[in-house]
């Protein structure tokens, strides 16, 4: 009797411009550019305008576990906002938003003093001379369409960039855009 194959997690640092999926569509890229291994499906998403952690496995349970929102698993975000956010902003975002769908959960939320050290964005935000933008680190635990740039949109302060740093106890880690490691899999 053979034994059953050993899950498979990878870490991925999805590029600006990258689709959740292999496939390749209209102006987008699919992760095929990057990942050749069969086998392994993404937990979870993350639109193709948005960068940084995607995990990818090879164990459908596993899968699940990450991406539904039902188990709740912490997602940090560091998002580069227009404007510089007052502390009402702050604590709107921490007590929950307001959404067309319903009301967010609780998130944390913290200005953070210094840009996180990333990358450049190819190609890179839109920036306007007068006025400042400022970073934020975005706790969430669920998951809707879009909804760290909607929610920092609903309290006055739209998204310019959207960089998934985490994933529960996965980080991005210094790992550079376009590149993958493997990871040991959740107990």
């Amino acid at each position: 009797m053979n034994p059953a194959p050993a899950s498979r997690l990878i870490r991925f640092n999805k590029p600006y411009g990258v689709l959740s999926q292999f496939t390749d569509e209209g102006r987008w890229r699919g992760l095929k550019e990057f990942i050749d291994l069969p086998g392994v499906y993404v937990a979870g998403r993350l639109d193709a305008d948005s960068e940084g952690l995607l995990l990818l496995t090879s164990d459908g349970q596993l899968q699940a576990r990450i991406a539904d929102p039902r188990f709740k698993m912490e997602k940090t975000y560091w998002v580069q906002v227009e404007g510089v956010p007052d502390e009402a902003a702050l604590a709107a975002l921490r007590q929950g938003v307001a959404l067309k769908d319903g009301l967010t959960l609780p998130a944390l939320a913290r200005l953070l003093d210094e840009p996180p050290a990333i990358w450049d964005r190819a190609p890179p935000i839109r920036v306007r001379q007068a006025i400042p933008t400022a970073w934020v680190e975005l706790v969430i635990r669920e998951g809707r369409n879009r909804q760290v740039r909607r929610m920092t949109a609903a309290v006055g302060f739209p998204t310019l960039r959207l960089i998934r740093a985490a994933i529960g106890p996965y980080a991005l880690d210094g790992l550079k855009p376009g590149t993958w490691l493997d990871a040991a899999p959740i107990a």
